[in-house]
């Protein structure tokens, strides 16, 4: 905790948050503000102090520490542009919430500090732009990623973040979302209803064979299972084979659940598109949501409000993983050199709507 709110500060000082005549406020006064102990925020400001960002003054408070020029310590890199470097993504892809946030979010730190932001499409050639000391990229990798492509474009010495998957034996540094925590938070919040019968609907192969952010998704299900003592029933878990996220697949997900001897009282559907083709076959076995079944998707995309009934979700909040990722290699670059592994997972938020209620003890 105390190194975020070293780079926090680090941030905020160098976008001059801070009155440079005024003292910073107290370790007393961080604590409440990033809600943790006096201990952290004392353990971050000696930090601070002993990097020569900021002095303290006895009987004054802390100021920050000015460089001969007026100016306060600053250890951000001059970029000029920021790619989001994607392969053979259509353009409209972008206007789904998952990209379209990220992509929002890297463009309003841009613009924050007089960045250029791009779109690349990397294409088949698999190519980036000519090495240039003032371009970052922060990649968009997906299932078929070759990881040998990114080990080379990192050998080049490239300014890289990856968002969405991570590559832990390559030590790029990367941001993405805490899937782990979304299946909880969406199978917590189920739990929380009165419901212990929860079916999940997943994307893969089998519950050993699906990508990464759907067998964190399937981890935090399990995890909220146990903290409420919950048996794990492998029944209640549908997984699907498909190229692409599809209502279809939530249909045959749900209508599998459904068949059981003993039907589920709730799902967690692990992708909003999925949920719609889940929430058609509910309907189409003659139940109703939420008052048979409880539904819960993932990903917030823009058609979830719409829905009959409007569905909860869990937004991935990408807005802030799209920034992260941008401050990273503006702000946090040189550390990255000086040998620190640039990590972040960004928490998703619970979204409530109508597709889910409490548990009818007497139905």
């Amino acid at each position: 905790m105390y190194q975020t709110i070293v780079d926090d500060l680090k941030r905020k000082i160098a976008a001059g948050a801070f009155d440079l005549n005024e003292p910073l406020p107290t370790q007393v006064e961080f604590a409440k503000i990033y809600n943790t102990s006096e201990i952290t925020t004392r353990r971050a400001l000696t930090e601070l102090a002993n990097e020569g960002y900021i002095y303290r003054v006895r009987g004054r408070g802390t100021f920050i520490r000015l460089e001969s020029d007026g100016k306060p310590k600053d250890k951000t890199i001059a970029l000029e542009r920021i790619y989001l470097a994607h392969s053979s993504i259509p353009l409209g892809t972008f206007s789904h919430r998952f990209y379209g946030d990220l992509a929002a979010g890297i463009q309003e730190v841009c613009e924050e500090h007089g960045i250029r932001f791009h779109l690349l499409d990397v294409g088949h050639k698999n190519a980036l732009p000519a090495k240039d000391e003032k371009t970052g990229f922060v990649l968009l990798p997906n299932a078929n990623t070759n990881p040998d492509l990114l080990r080379r474009w990192k050998e080049e010495v490239r300014k890289l973040v990856t968002v969405h998957f991570y590559y832990p034996q390559l030590q790029i540094p990367y941001v993405i979302v805490d899937n782990l925590t979304g299946g909880f938070l969406a199978t917590q919040h189920l739990l929380s209803l009165g419901h212990r019968r929860i079916g999940i609907v997943l994307t893969g192969k089998s519950a050993l064979e699906m990508n990464q952010e759907f067998s964190l998704r399937l981890q935090g299900y399990r995890l909220a299972l146990s903290q409420y003592n919950v048996d794990f029933d492998p029944d209640l878990v549908s997984v699907i084979e498909m190229d692409e996220e599809s209502a279809e697949m939530g249909y045959a997900g749900a209508k599998k659940l459904l068949s059981l001897p003993k039907p589920p009282t709730a799902m967690f559907v692990t992708s909003d598109f999925k949920a719609v083709g889940a929430m058609q076959a509910i309907k189409d076995a003659g139940l109703r949501i939420p008052e048979d079944i409880s539904v819960i998707g993932y990903d917030d995309t823009l058609i979830s409000p719409y829905l009959e009934p409007s569905l909860t979700t869990i937004n991935q909040n990408t807005i802030s993983v799209g920034r992260r990722a941008a401050e990273m290699l503006i702000f946090e670059w040189k550390q990255h050199e000086e040998g620190r592994l640039l990590k972040e997972e960004i928490v998703p938020k619970l979204i409530v709507r109508d597709s889910t209620t409490e548990l009818d003890p007497y139905a």
